[in-house]
């Protein structure tokens, strides 16, 4: 995605939390993620969409999966990012976590979670060029309501990619989140890669 378009931003400072602050996003003050928050509270009611085929959708009725589904009675990593096909999401933040799942396993995380405001053919057929759908679970927020519960919603017309997400990255205890990053502008890469998620587990 084009590096100088997605710096604007109406939010100065870089956005970092773990254990303590809330994490302001966007101009709209805070995001309702921050450490204590039960995610599936916070997006009341929200279903994520497991990446997969056309076919596949069909034979499953089009279903979705439940928050609870995902975070409950789990240790979870959970990224966010703008965009699958887009740069530094497919060459730096999904490669992060692809590269350090063994060290995730090994801090006893029972998932890593990609999400993304992508329907959920194009994130299965995104997961699979890339070779990371083996080891990161890939969802579709198609409509973009996961992301705006939580408030980290973002508006990429700019880029012409219409409402997407933040890019961020939380660690999340049956449900309760542990810690929280916020990227300062979503062409960033600095604080929601794996590492700095690795050190907050």
């Amino acid at each position: 995605m084009a590096m100088s378009i997605l710096k604007l931003r109406n939010s100065p400072a870089l956005r970092s939390v773990s254990n303590s602050a809330r994490i302001g996003v966007s101009s709209r003050g805070f995001s309702k993620l921050s450490e204590g928050t039960d995610i599936t509270s916070a997006a009341t009611g929200v279903s994520l969409q497991k990446a997969r085929s056309w076919d596949e959708g069909v034979s499953s009725n089009f279903s979705t999966t439940p928050l609870k589904d995902i975070f409950k009675g789990k240790k979870v990593v959970i990224f966010g990012l703008p965009g699958a096909y887009t740069g530094v999401c497919s060459q730096q933040h999904v490669p992060s976590y692809k590269s350090h799942i063994d060290k995730f396993k090994s801090k006893g995380i029972d998932s890593v979670v990609c999400v993304s405001v992508n329907d959920p053919y194009v994130i299965n057929g995104w997961a699979e060029k890339i070779g990371a759908k083996d080891a990161i679970e890939f969802y579709g927020d198609f409509d973009g309501k996961f992301h705006k519960s939580l408030g980290l919603d973002k508006d990429l017309s700019a880029a012409l990619l219409g409402p997407r997400s933040e890019r961020w990255s939380a660690y999340v205890e049956d449900g309760k989140v542990k810690a929280v990053n916020v990227e300062e502008a979503p062409s960033d890469f600095k604080v929601s890669g794996a590492e700095v998620i690795l050190g907050q587990i």
